[in-house]
């Protein structure tokens, strides 16, 4: 599942949701050309962990609060929250099976 993530909707949608479903949150921009390259793989990864998993989108421009608590500092920034907190995380686009293979350790 793939959702989309604002600063107003943050709390409800990434950290109470993540005791349940681990949140993998895509702090990105669309002005960001590694961003664009990771979307695709990251829905793709969506449908595969579908259940598993819960993929969120952040847009880092209209979301600044969001990305400036959690330390986002250069984007695509991919952060794994379970229990309301971050539990890894990884900064640029990373290929597919890679994102798998780290995803698999976490979940």
């Amino acid at each position: 599942m793939e959702i989309n993530v604002t600063d107003i909707n943050f709390q409800k949608e990434v950290i109470k949701k993540s005791s349940e479903t681990p949140v993998l949150v895509d702090f990105w921009a669309s002005w960001c050309g590694p961003c664009m390259m990771l979307g695709p793989t990251l829905e793709k990864i969506a449908k595969e962990y579908d259940g598993k998993l819960i993929v969120a989108k952040a847009a880092t421009d209209e979301n600044a609060d969001a990305a400036s608590k959690f330390g986002v500092m250069s984007i695509p920034a991919v952060k794994l929250f379970k229990d309301g907190k971050v539990i890894d995380e990884f900064v640029g686009a990373q290929p597919e099976a890679t994102i798998k293979q780290w995803l698999d350790q976490k979940l």
